[in-house]
This record gives structure tokens, sequence and C-alpha cells, in this order.
């Protein structure tokens, strides 16, 4: 009887324990926000999820008052808010649930940029006396160092003078603080100095200036490296982060990359003129880069192509839109321009309704200074706020089709009539 009873008792013991063991529970979800980029008038907030498990709700606040309600899927999430003041000071953080408990995220703050001015000074000028001259790209390397290309025909261009010798038109001009200099730039073709329109110009310093068909000036003499690559076409536009990183991008889908030694061919994926290329350094420190791909027109296909590390894609781009030039400098927001001015801001695009002229180029210092020109002289900046189009400038028969700007100076090339044409604005 005893060892029945001892028995029982044990085995009571063993399922009381048992029983009283609490059951394994998830780990708590917690979230954290961040700010990741501001304009004057928006913010970009990065919702970090630790131990995320399920799709779950989450309500933003912006100084105290709901914002938005999202579903998290995953466990970083990058919300946009808009509609904000400049240079304003917000306060921002979530609410959220973890096992049927409220929970409130850390506070950040986001301080909204401040807007540029309107204000600019014009000086305008032209050059040549026939056959159509034309300015296609400028580079600002300082305001006493300015280089314009493209092709201007003078009284003599192809004749002779008088010894005999072959006039050539200038292909380049260089403003050096009071005055511009015709320049002619020849490259070697097969041993032999030939002379072309140059359509393009990227310079990071002045000893260190990349022309059309990877033309380089070292401050001393021009050095052209393997040119292999530019075989049956010569660039349209070019950009990079520096001399061992430079891209260049032309007619019939083509695209090289230079890498300090050689020029390497890149398989873009089509046969459309590439008419622009802008990028930047993303948050891992890999180059992101858009190509506006499209032959101007002719109102067939539109891309626009996506460099990513050593992959090209292409992104959406608003149907039936003609689609020429693109500029962005955070990853946020992208701005593009052909027939109209739009931009895509967390996944979409919206039009800047600013005009009705052709957008050829489009150009900042920053999301709170931006220019964008084109035809008949359609020149307009944006201040973080606001469009100003600037009448001023325009042209009466002749188009914009490059800009620069850097720091308080834009320059605007192109032609009016039968000459080239440079305008300069300078902010005050």
């Amino acid at each position: 009887m005893k060892k029945q009873l001892l028995a029982f008792v044990l085995i009571s013991f063993v399922l009381f324990n048992i029983g009283c063991k609490k059951a394994p529970t998830e780990p708590n979800e917690t979230l954290s926000v961040s700010v990741e980029d501001v304009s004057c008038t928006e913010a970009w907030v990065k919702v970090t999820s630790a131990n995320f498990q399920n799709p779950g709700s989450l309500t933003l606040f912006v100084d105290d008052k709901p914002n938005q309600s999202i579903t998290l899927v995953s466990s970083d999430t990058l919300l946009y808010i808009d509609s904000l003041l400049p240079n304003r000071s917000y306060k921002i953080k979530a609410t959220f649930a973890t096992n049927n408990q409220p929970q409130t995220t850390n506070e950040v703050i986001a301080t909204t940029m401040d807007t540029t001015n309107h204000n600019f000074t014009w000086q305008t000028f032209t050059f040549g006396e026939h056959s159509s001259s034309t300015l296609y790209d400028v580079a600002i390397i300082d305001e006493n160092n300015i280089w314009a290309v493209g092709e201007i025909y003078t009284k003599d261009s192809y004749s002779r003078d008088s010894l005999g010798n072959w006039i050539d038109p200038y292909n380049a001009v260089h403003w050096n603080g009071s005055e511009w200099e015709l320049k002619r730039i020849y490259y070697n073709y097969r041993g032999t100095p030939s002379w072309s329109p140059i359509r393009t110009v990227f310079a990071f310093a002045d000893n260190d200036i990349w022309y059309s068909s990877g033309l380089h000036w070292n401050g001393k003499v021009f050095e052209q490296p393997n040119t292999s690559a530019f075989s049956g076409w010569s660039p349209n536009k070019m950009w990079g982060t520096s001399s061992n990183d430079l891209y260049a991008v032309g007619n019939n889908g083509n695209i090289a990359h230079y890498d300090g030694k050689n020029w390497q061919k890149l398989e873009s994926g089509t046969t459309l003129n590439i008419n622009d290329i802008w990028g930047i350094k993303d948050n891992s420190g890999n180059n992101l880069i858009y190509c506006p791909a499209y032959n101007f027109g002719s109102g067939g296909g539109k891309k626009l192509l996506k460099i990513e590390g050593n992959k090209i894609g292409e992104i959406n781009w608003v149907q039936n839109k003609e689609l020429y030039t693109c500029w962005f400098n955070t990853p946020h927001k992208l701005y593009a321009g052909g027939e109209g001015l739009f931009y895509k801001v967390y996944g979409n695009w919206k039009e800047e309704v600013i005009s009705h002229y052709f957008v050829f180029r489009v150009r900042g210092n920053s999301l709170s200074d931006i220019w964008a020109a084109g035809g008949f002289g359609f020149a307009a900046h944006f201040n973080g706020s606001s469009w100003r189009v600037f009448d001023e400038v325009t042209l009466t028969d002749g188009n914009y089709y490059g800009l620069t700007v850097k720091e308080n100076l834009i320059s605007l090339v192109g032609r009016e009539g039968r000459k080239a044409v440079i305008t300069l604005g300078r902010k005050y």
C-alpha cells in the first residue's frame, strides 16, 4: 500500500511540473526608425525590424500626429513623407504591436533643407558665322575655367590660308575668367591628327579633362588611351567618379567603361541612342547609374537603363513620353526629362508642369538647386519649393542642348540661329 501511495505521489509530482512549464513564446519584435534623406519638403525614413516575424501594422507619427499606416512585410522598410515645410525640424516615431502589446519606437528628428534663391545675373555669348554652329556640352572647373564643346564655323572654315593650309572649324571654346577663346582639339586617327565636332566634355580638374572618343587632357598634353572600344561610334555624354572609373554612352546602345588603363565595351541590351548618363555612389559605395535611351524625333522606343555594379537593366518609364536626359543625387529621387520633366519617388512618376518645351538637359547641385533647359532656350530653376522660368534667357530660333551647374554658377549651351550660344548665370 505504501509503495502504491509513493508511486502515485511521484507520478503526480512529475505531471504537475510538466503542466506548470510555460509554453515557448516567440521573441518580441522590436522596431527602430532612422532618417535616410531629406529635401526641402520631403523626408525618407527607414524602419528596421529586429526579430521580424510576420507582416504587422505600423503607424508613423510626425510631430505626434498620425501621418500614415502601413503593413510591414520585411525587416527593412523605407517610408516617404511629403508636404513638409522647408528649414524645419520634425519629430518622427512609430507605434506598433508585438504579442498584442502596444509598443513605440525611438523618436528621431528630421530637419528639412532650406530653399535656395532664384536670383541670377546673366551674360550671353555667340560664336560662328555659318553652317549652324552649335555647342553640345559644357564643363565648369571654376568661375575662371570653363570648357564648352561642339562645332563652330568661322568665315574661313573649310578654306585655305595664304600658304595653302587647310583651315578646320573650331570644336571647343574656353573661358579664362574675362574672355572666350576659340580652340581646335584634334584626336589621333591612324596616326594622323583629325578634326571632328566634339559632343561631350567631362572635367574632374584643370589637369584631368575628358572629351569625345576618349581624348584626355592631363594638364600638359592630350593623350588618347586605347580607344578600340569606340570603333564606329563617338560618345554623346560621359560621367564618372574619377579617371579610373569613367563611363561613356552613345548612339546604337553603345556604352563603354574606363578603369584607368583600358576602355571596355558593355552590353546595354538596346540599339537605341543613349543621349545622357548620370550616376552617384550608393550607400554601399557602388555606382548607381541611369542612362536614357531614345532615338530623338523618331517616336519609337524609350528605355531608362540602370547600371548597378556590373549589371545593366532598365526601370519603368512614363508611357509614350519622349526621353532624353536624367539627373539625381540620391537613390530616393530621380529626375528625367524629354517630353516634359518628371521625377520618380517612392516607385511612382510625377510630372513637374513647368513648360511645354522639350527638356534636353536636367542637372543640379542638390534637391534644392535643380536646373532644366531645352527647346527655344527654355531654362527653369527649382529652389527646393518652387520653379522659376527665366524668360530673359530664351532663344528665338534655337535650343539649349547642354547645361552644367557648379555652386553658384550655371552655364547653358546650344544654338541660336546659325550661331553657337553660351549663357552664363551667376547667383547673387
